[in-house]
Order: structure tokens, then sequence, then C-alpha cells
């Protein structure tokens, strides 16, 4: 996942199609043709709806370009939002780049060779792992 500071955060993408999806839309009305990029605002770090937005835009959706967490996003969140299919977390102003990239740091086992499925890839390691054994 990407990590990007508050203050080197620009809304407008030159060249690309973004949409900036409010937190209580709902993203199976979108129209995704085009779309390079969607931010998924957090108004609170409290409200985790941008978390079920992201889910179903890459799961359901299969929605394959970027999507960006925005608002107040803390470094806690991190992990979660990288399993929920977030590519990108715009940290609010007050929080710590090193510290951010230590907690995505501290949770390798979601990356390559993790042992759970989540919204980017559905079969956990091992079952991909024993269908290559099989094969």
């Amino acid at each position: 996942m990407k990590l990007i500071a508050a203050s080197a955060n620009s809304t407008g993408a030159t060249g690309q199609n973004v949409i900036e999806l409010a937190n209580d839309a709902d993203p199976l009305a979108l129209t995704l043709d085009g779309v390079d990029r969607i931010d998924l605002n957090f108004p609170k770090f409290t409200d985790g709806r941008a978390f079920s937005q992201a889910f179903l835009l890459h799961r359901r959706l299969g929605f394959r370009g970027e999507i960006r967490a925005t608002g107040d996003v803390l470094v806690d969140q991190l992990a979660q939002m990288e399993r929920s299919g977030f590519d990108v977390a715009v940290l609010r102003a007050d929080q710590d780049m090193a510290i951010a990239q230590r907690v995505l740091a501290a949770y390798p086992g979601y990356g390559v060779g993790k042992y759970q499925g989540d919204a980017i890839d559905i079969q956990p390691h091992f079952v991909s792992a024993a269908t290559s054994a099989v094969a």
C-alpha cells in the first residue's frame, strides 16, 4: 500500500478520471467505465463504511483502478485498509509517516505468502500451494 502525507495530497488528479465517493453512497450504483481512481472518505476514524465500499468495489464490481483512503485516516487502520482493497492511504496531518510504514511492515502475513484471504486475494496461500501440488 502506498502512503501519502496529508500535506502532499492533491485532490485534482491530472489526466485521471477520479470519483470522490461519499461514505454513504452506494458503490453498486456507479458506472466505472474509464474511472482510474476512486477516493473513499473517512469523515471520522470511527466511521468504517469506506471499508465496505472498498471491498465492494474491488471484489464484487471488479474495479482494478486505484482505491484511495482520504479524510480521518489513522495509522491504526492501515492493515485493515490494505486487506479491504485500498491501494493508497492519505494520512491525517498529525500522523507520522515513519510509524505508518512500520505498521504496514509489521503485518507481512497479509502480503505474498499470506495465510488468510482478503479483498485482493480470495484464496489463502496454503490453498493455492495445495492446488499447485495436486496439479
